[in-house]
């Protein structure tokens, strides 16, 4: 497994923008697909966009696409998540998880590791 650190949350207005990043211990971080992952209050967490190991394929839930944008740097061992045009509803914990040799699944079970989580508030 490796070690899941996010940075980059806050406090942002509607409109703004945000880019979160997920550093990643190990060795190996290029043969980990990667996952962000969001929770609300009183809601379950949800996927919002994954990034494949090898191809660096990118697939984004609806609710995001178009404003999202997922990549990594794997010389850094680091996954970005740059958020645009935010929204109050994008408001959540957000998560980075990782799934060895993942094919980019929006579920969260396949993913073996997760980070601690970083606070996205969007104000209106």
């Amino acid at each position: 497994q490796v070690q899941l650190v996010e940075s980059g949350g806050g406090l942002v207005q509607a409109g703004g923008s945000l880019r979160l990043s997920c550093a990643a211990s190990g060795r190996t971080f290029s043969s980990y697909t990667m996952g962000w992952f969001r929770q609300a209050p009183g809601k379950e967490r949800e996927y919002v966009a994954s990034i494949t190991w090898r191809t660096d394929s990118t697939r984004y839930a609806d609710s995001v696409k178009g404003r999202f944008t997922i990549s990594r740097d794997n010389a850094k061992n680091t996954a970005y998540l740059q958020m645009n045009s935010v929204k109050p509803e994008d408001t959540a914990v957000y998560y980075c998880a990782a799934d060895l040799y993942g094919l980019g699944y929006t579920m969260t079970q396949p993913y073996e590791s997760w980070g601690q989580g970083t606070q996205v508030t969007v104000s209106s």
